[in-house]
C-alpha cells in the first residue's frame, strides 16, 4: 500500500504504458492534454463563466436524478475488471509494515480486535475520499485528479496536487529501496552468500534497478505488477501456515532458534486498551499510505462502463471491502505470530532458512524490481514537471541525468534510514493524509458552491461532511507525524 500499501498510491506514467491502472502508488500528475473526450457533453471548461454555467446545468440534471450522474457514459472496462484492477492497485507492500504499527501500541493478542477496527474505519474513510474523486469528475468531465482539481478549485493552484504526488512518488521509491535492501539480504542469506545491507542494496540498485529506471518504453514491465498481488496472496498462505502450525511460537518453535533475538516473538499485557495511546496514531498514519491510490480515481471512473455515481461507488465499495479484509488478515498472522517483536518489514521476522517465506521473498521482491521503475518514472517526470521543463525539451541525455541524481539521492538515504514503518506512518501522515481526506473534499467543496442554487440541498449538507472528514485527516496527520518523528528519533 506502501503498496506494492505504502498498499505507494493519477498515476499518468501508467496510463501511458497499459490499458488499466495497475500501479499500487500513485504517479506525478504532469501538464498532459487528454486524447480522450470528456465523458459529459459540455463545452469546454475554460472561462469561469462558462464553468460555472456547465456545473449548474450538471446540478440540474443530478436534482432530476436524485443527486446520480445520470450522463450513463464511460469506457469499456467492466466491473469485475475494474475491481481486480482497483485492489491490486490499493494491495502492495505496504501491508507488510501493518503489523509493526499495531505493535507500536499493543504487545497482546487482543490488541488485533482495535486493530481491526482501525483498519475497516481509515478504509471507509479512504473510500470516501476516492468516491469523492471520482464524482467532482462525473461533475466537471475531468480524467485527471489534476484536471479535477483545475475545474474545480482553479488552474492557479494546481501545483499543490502535482507536487504532493511527486512527494508521495518520492516515499514509494524510497519504500521500495528499503523493502529490496532487506529482502534481497536474506535471500542471499538463504543459499549462503552473507552481504551487508548496504552492499546488498548498492548492488542490486546498480546492476538491477537503474538500468530499468533509464529504459525509455516502459510499457514491457506493466504487466509484472499483477505479480503483486499474487505474492501478496501467496505471502498471507504463507504466514497462516507458520501461525497455525506454531513454528515459530516461544518455546520449542522448529523455526524460531534461526531467528535474531529481537524478531522473535514477544507479548506482554498491552491489549486493547493501548489503542488508546497516542501511539496508535503510527498505525493509522501507515494505514493512509497503505490505502494511497487516489491518484487512479479519475482513471477508474472514465475506464468504468456505464459509469454513473452509482455504478462507480458500488466498484469502490467492494474494491476497498477487499482489500481491508486482505489488509486485516496479513496484519493479524504477523502481529498474532511476533507481537511487539514485530520488524517494520514482516517478513524480516521470519527464519531465512524458511524455504515457505523465502518464495514470499521471492514474489515481492520480484513485483518490486519491475514496479520500481514505474514508481519511478512517475517520480523523475514529476520532478521535471515542477521545474517547468517542457516535455519536448526532456531529451533522453537529460532524463538520464536525472534519474541517475535521483536515484542516488533515494539510494544514499536508503542506506541510513532503514525503518520502513516510519516512512509509511510519516508518508502517510503528511503527503497521503492531503491526498485522501483535505484534497477531495475541497475539489467537492468547491464544485458544489460554483453550482450555486443548482446544487441540491443533500450536496450542500454533504460538504459539511467532507470537511470534517478533511478535519479528521489534518488532525491524525498532525498527531501521527509527531508520533511517527518521536518514535523514530525520540
Amino acid at each position: 500500500m506502501i503498496t506494492t500499501k505504502f498498499q505507494i498510491i493519477s498515476m499518468l506514467v501508467l496510463m501511458e504504458v497499459s490499458s488499466r491502472p495497475t500501479m499500487p502508488f500513485p504517479i506525478a500528475v504532469t501538464r498532459m492534454k487528454s486524447t480522450k473526450p470528456p465523458f459529459i457533453a459540455m463545452p469546454k471548461f475554460r472561462p469561469m463563466s462558462t464553468l460555472t454555467a456547465n456545473l449548474q446545468m450538471i446540478a440540474e440534471s443530478a436534482t432530476a436524478k436524485g443527486g446520480q450522474d445520470a450522463s450513463g457514459a464511460g469506457g469499456t472496462a467492466s466491473m469485475t475488471n475494474l475491481t481486480f484492477n482497483l485492489v491490486k492497485s490499493i494491495v502492495g507492500s505496504g501491508v507488510l509494515s501493518l503489523p509493526a504499527g499495531i505493535s507500536a501500541f499493543g504487545n497482546a493478542p487482543s490488541a488485533m480486535i482495535p486493530a481491526t477496527v482501525l483498519i475497516a474505519t481509515i478504509g471507509c474513510f479512504s473510500a470516501y475520499g476516492f468516491s469523492l474523486i471520482g464524482r467532482v469528475c462525473s461533475y466537471t468531465g475531468s480524467t485527471s485528479y489534476r484536471e479535477a482539481w483545475e475545474r474545480s478549485i482553479g488552474e492557479r493552484t494546481s501545483i499543490i496536487p502535482a507536487a504532493s504526488s511527486t512527494i508521495m512518488t518520492a516515499f514509494a521509491t524510497f519504500s521500495y529501496s528499503l523493502i529490496l535492501a532487506d529482502t534481497f539480504r536474506s535471500l542471499f542469506a538463504t543459499v549462503g552468500l552473507n552481504l551487508s545491507r548496504s552492499n546488498t542494496l548498492l548492488s542490486i540498485t546498480s546492476l538491477i534497478i537503474l538500468p530499468l529506471c533509464l529504459l525509455k518504453n516502459l510499457a514491457a514491465l506493466a504487466p509484472f505488477s499483477l505479480l503483486g498481488i499474487i505474492g501478496m496472496i501467496y505471502t498471507a498462505f504463507a504466514m497462516a501456515i507458520r501461525y497455525f502450525t506454531g513454528a515459530y511460537s516461544l518455546p520449542g518453535g522448529a523455526l524460531v532458534s534461526g531467528v535474531p533475538a529481537t524478531f522473535q516473538p514477544s507479548f506482554g499485557e498491552r491489549g486493547a486498551m493501548g489503542v488508546l495511546s497516542p501511539n496508535s496514531f503510527i498505525l493509522i498514519c501507515m494505514l493512509s499510505t497503505a490505502y494511497m491510490s487516489h491518484f487512479n480515481a479519475a482513471k477508474f471512473y472514465n475506464e468504468l462502463k456505464n459509469s454513473t455515481i452509482k455504478r462507480y461507488n458500488t466498484l469502490v465499495s467492494i474494491s476497498f471491502t477487499i482489500s481491508v479484509a486482505i489488509f486485516s488478515v496479513i496484519s493479524a498472522l504477523g502481529f498474532l505470530t511476533f507481537g511487539s517483536g514485530c520488524s517494520s518489514l514482516i517478513l524480516n521476522n521470519y527464519n531465512n532458512k524458511d524455504i515457505l517465506i523465502s518464495f514470499a521473498r521471492v514474489a515481492v521482491a520480484v513485483s518490486l524490481i519491475f514496479s520500481y521503475p514505474l514508481a519511478f518514472a512517475g517520480f523523475r517526470d514529476g520532478v521535471l514537471d515542477l521545474a517547468q521543463v517542457p516535455v519536448n525539451k526532456r531529451s533522453n541525455s537529460l532524463q538520464n541525468k536525472v534519474s541517475v541524481v535521483l536515484l542516488s539521492a533515494v539510494t544514499s538515504l536508503a542506506l541510513v534510514v532503514k525503518d520502513l514503518s516510519f516512512v509509511s506512518s510519516f508518508g502517510g501522515a503528511t503527503v497521503g493524509n492531503a491526498l485522501i481526506y483535505l484534497y477531495p473534499a475541497l475539489m467537492f467543496r468547491d464544485v458544489v458552491k460554483k453550482m450555486g442554487d443548482k446544487a441540491t440541498k443533500g450536496m450542500k449538507n454533504e460538504v459539511k461532511i467532507a470537511m470534517i472528514n478533511a478535519g479528521l485527516g489534518i488532525g491524525m496527520g498532525c498527531v501521527g507525524a509527531k508520533m511517527a518523528l518521536k518514535a523514530t528519533f525520540g
